[in-house]
Parts: structure tokens; C-alpha cells; sequence
């Protein structure tokens, strides 16, 4: 396969799953839109959230990235049996973890607030939100892993379309549950916690539908424990790689919550504008790990070394681009959501700093997924042990200690430049020394 060819692939995969991304990430910034319509504490208080959110996410994403690494090298090794094996307990193994995680952090809804420097009144509107949120997390987390192992299973097409159609479902939804209709009063914020349930939970339904008539699921419980152990080898680390950036950006909210509930609305607002042009890194990293992973369980290692070549180059260029565009475009979109100045004000700062450093954002995403994709664990959660604890967060507070909310923003910018670097060689020695172990008819997954 030429570079071309690989090229081709990766931007085939890579588009069905950007598809599926947009239509997520949509969703996400029409619930943002509708609820400054509601007021700015509403907006702040769905800021306070998004710390959450994106921690209960990225524990989910983290099963995912572990089932669908030993899902893939088996099949690029075609043993098919063991594939479907771990599919199946793959699901069994999130939902008993998600209803757990579930439960413990609705009994803690309040200090995690409190942490997060939310006031009273926002706090209670927060607490609701995710008092009805976190009844479709198990439901959010079939739909994730589900894509995740039907996209190692070759499919890339079906997990866009499905995840479309429940973004489509939360749009729609949102506004009569938000605003109200036809004598119906309108629920505000808890309004659009009830829209992605209900959307969540149509999804659940389609995919436990698609997953079974594919024939991906085997009806047994035999080995279990061998598939949970193999899945968590990958899955554990990876979930306490995803956990490291939510806790910085818990820290980044208790910073921003001191310049008050404005900034915070702002930052909401402007960071899931961001979150759309950032989804092409995260849907081109979720490209390149599948197919990383079953070239390097067929042996196929240049394939491996051209396919992260190309998702490099493209993630550098879509940095610029993004750039470019939110610069023209970001106080303009800003406007549409919500007219309060000083929301308007903190979001376009962000917007002005934060795409500088999107582009290597990329590139750390598929260097950390290439080596989930090989069966290294350990790598992506040094890295991002080494993001937060010797670089965003105390950049960040520096960086606010001498210019304030923007400071804060140009430390996460620094941070992740220099963890770019850092995971780019890292990977690159890895490959060459494992090519050359391989060769030497040494296991290169074991």
C-alpha cells in the first residue's frame, strides 16, 4: 500500500467518523445556543458541568480504546472467534462499570461543585442537570464503545450514521423540553439533560440492534475474566490518561470561576465552538488506531509508519486552518449564543489563543492512540501525566497569577507544544525499535 493509498484510507475512515463527530459536537453546541438563550448563570452552570461530562466521557472512551485495541490486533491476526468474544464482554464489562461510576459521583454531586467554585444558584442548576444526565451515561457509553468496536471490526460506516441520528434526535428535542410548547412549560436546563437522555437512549437501541444482526455478539459468559483482563490491560491506563485532562480542566474551571460567573459562561460557549473543528483531530486519531492496529497484528509495519505520517501532516494543516477560521469567525458565532459583553469578551479571548495549539493537539491524540493501538498502555498516560502535573496546570496557574484568564489560556497553549514534541519521538523510537525486534522474530505485541 503507497502513501497515497494509505492516505486515501485513513481520509475515508477518518471522514465517516468526522461525520458521526459533527453530528455529535453539534448537538453539543445547539445545547450550549439554547440555553444562552435561557440566561447566562444557565450557561455558567452548564460551564460547571462540562469538567464532568468530559470526565464520565473520557472513563467510557478509555473501555473503548481498550476493548477496540485487542479487538483489532485480532482480527489483524483473523482470529475472528476471540474478536467476537471480546465485543461481547466488552459491553457486559461497560455497563457494570458505568452504572457504578454512575452512582458514586450522583452521591457526590455537591462537593464536586463546591470544588469547582460554583455559587449556590449554580450549583443547584447544575445538580439538576446531571442528576438527569447521568441516567443516559450507560446508554452514552454502549453508542461510544459501540462505534469504537464496530469501527475495529471494519465497519466505519454504520457507527457515523448511528451516531447522527441521536444527535439529530437531542437537536430536535431540545428546544419544546428547553422553552416549552403548547402550554407545556418549558424545563430550562434540566430540559436539555432530559433531551440527551431520551436521544442516548434511542441510540442505545440501535446499536444493541445493528451489533447483534451484524453477528458480532456471542451469547456466552465463557472466559470472561480473560477478556476483562486482556480488555483493561489497554482500557485502565487508558482511562486514567483520559481522566488527566478533565482534572486539569477542573483546575482551569475553579481558576476561571474567581473571575466570575461571565467568564465561566464564556468559556462554556467558546469552548465547545472550539470542540467542532477540534473533533477532525479526535476522529482522525480514532482512524488511525484501528488501522494501526490490525497492520501491525498483520505484520505490516510501513503501513503503520506512512498511515502516521500522513495523520501528522493533516492534523499540523487543519490546526492552521482551524486557526484561521475561528479568528475570522469565533466573535461572530460568540454573538449568536449570547449577547452578555463580558461572556462575549472571554469567549473571543479563548478563541484568539486556544486554536494556536490545535494542531499539535492532533498529533499528540494519534501518537496516544497508536500506542493503545499496539497494546502500550503505559505510554499515553505518561504522557498525559506529564501534560497536567509539570505543564497545563502550572502554566495555568502561573499564567493566571500574571495575566489573568488569559494567562490561563496561553499556559494550556505552551503545554501542549511541548507535549507534542515529547510524544512524537517517543512513538518514532518505539516503532523503529519494535520494527527491529519484530524482525529479529521477536513478539512485537507481546
Amino acid at each position: 500500500m503507497t502513501e497515497g493509498e494509505v492516505s486515501e484510507h485513513l481520509v475515508r475512515l477518518t471522514g465517516f467518523m468526522l461525520f458521526g463527530f459533527v453530528a455529535v459536537m453539534g448537538a453539543n453546541l445547539m445545547e450550549s445556543l439554547y440555553i444562552g438563550r435561557v440566561g447566562t448563570l444557565e450557561l455558567a452552570a452548564l460551564g460547571f458541568t462540562f469538567p464532568l461530562v468530559m470526565t464520565l466521557q473520557g472513563m467510557t472512551m478509555g473501555l473503548g480504546i481498550g476493548a477496540s485495541s485487542v479487538v483489532a490486533r485480532s482480527i489483524g491476526a483473523a482470529d475472528w472467534d476471540r474478536a467476537r468474544r471480546l465485543i461481547t464482554h466488552s459491553f457486559v464489562l461497560v455497563l457494570l462499570f458505568v452504572a457504578l461510576v454512575a452512582g458514586l459521583v450522583f452521591v457526590f454531586l455537591t462537593p464536586i461543585f463546591e470544588l469547582l467554585g460554583a455559587d449556590r444558584q449554580a450549583q443547584a442548576l447544575a445538580r439538576g442537570y446531571m442528576t438527569i444526565w447521568l441516567i443516559g451515561l450507560p446508554f452514552f457509553a454502549i453508542a461510544m464503545v459501540g462505534s469504537s468496536l464496530m469501527r475495529a471490526a471494519g465497519d466505519a460506516v454504520k457507527p457515523s450514521y448511528l451516531m447522527t441520528v441521536g444527535a439529530v434526535i437531542q437537536i430536535a428535542i431540545g428546544p419544546p423540553l428547553i422553552f416549552g410548547f403548547e402550554g407545556f412549560e418549558g424545563m430550562g436546563l434540566t430540559g436539555a439533560a432530559l433531551a440527551f437522555v431520551i436521544a442516548r437512549g434511542i441510540s442505545f437501541v440501535m446499536y444493541g440492534y445493528y451489533v447483534a444482526k451484524d453477528r458480532l455478539l456471542v451469547w456466552s459468559f465463557g472466559g470472561f475474566i480473560s477478556s476483562s483482563r486482556a480488555i483493561l490491560h489497554v482500557g485502565l491506563p487508558a482511562i486514567a490518561a483520559n481522566l488527566i485532562s478533565p482534572i486539569s480542566l477542573t483546575v482551569i474551571t475553579r481558576l476561571l470561576a474567581g473571575h466570575g460567573a461571565a467568564v465561566v459562561a464564556g468559556f462554556s460557549v467558546a469552548s465547545r465552538i472550539e470542540t467542532m473543528l477540534a473533533m477532525v483531530m479526535w476522529a482522525l486519531s480514532m482512524s488511525v488506531a484501528p488501522f494501526v492496529g490490525q497492520n501491525w497484528g498483520a505484520g505490516l509495519f510501513e503501513r503503520v509508519q506512512r498511515a502516521l505520517r500522513v495523520a501528522n501532516i493533516f492534523a499540523l494543516s487543519w490546526g492552521l486552518f482551524a486557526f484561521a477560521c475561528l479568528y475570522w469567525l469565533g466573535p461572530r458565532l460568540i454573538a449568536l449564543v449570547n449577547d452578555d459583553p463580558e461572556v462575549i469578551e472571554a469567549a473571543s479571548v479563548y478563541l484568539l489563543i486556544i486554536p494556536m495549539g490545535m494542531g499539535l493537539m492532533g498529533v499528540v491524540a494519534n501518537s496516544t492512540s497508536s500506542f493503545n493501538a499496539l497494546g502500550m498502555p503505559g505510554p499515553p498516560l505518561m504522557i498525559s501525566l506529564l501534560q497536567m502535573l509539570f505543564l497545563s496546570v502550572p502554566l495555568a496557574l502561573i499564567g493566571n497569577y500574571l495575566f489573568g484568564y488569559r494567562g490561563i489560556f496561553i499556559g494550556s497553549v505552551v503545554g501542549i507544544s511541548v507535549t507534542a514534541f515529547v510524544a512524537f519521538v517517543w512513538l518514532r523510537i518505539t516503532i523503529r525499535r519494535r520494527i527491529r525486534l519484530a524482525r529479529s522474530k521477536v513478539d512485537p505485541i507481546s
